[in-house]
């Protein structure tokens, strides 16, 4: 019954983690690209480029996330197994 238990835990708060942590990480990362070219002007297109690269990076572990949220969804059982293994129910 623990196994369910944390099974359920984690498809169920693991994505939303994911992508609020994810979404941070974006916007540190534009508000220090945006700094950095306040900066210097003249390294916008470098700056730039490291920024969509780091973006790129950070949505990759959202969408890993994604798919193993959709694994650990497949794993859980029906509703009315869990409900027959809770004593009492």
């Amino acid at each position: 019954m623990t196994y369910f238990a944390v099974l359920i835990l984690v498809a169920g708060f693991g994505l939303p983690i994911a992508v609020l942590s994810a979404a941070l990480s974006q916007a540190r990362v534009g508000g220090s690209a945006m700094e950095g070219i306040a900066r210097q002007p003249e390294a916008a297109g470098r700056i730039q480029i490291a920024m969509i690269i780091a973006l790129g990076f950070i949505e990759s572990l959202v969408i890993y996330a994604l798919v193993m949220f959709f694994m650990l969804q497949g794993r859980l059982p029906a509703t009315e197994e869990i409900l027959k293994r809770i004593p009492g129910g």
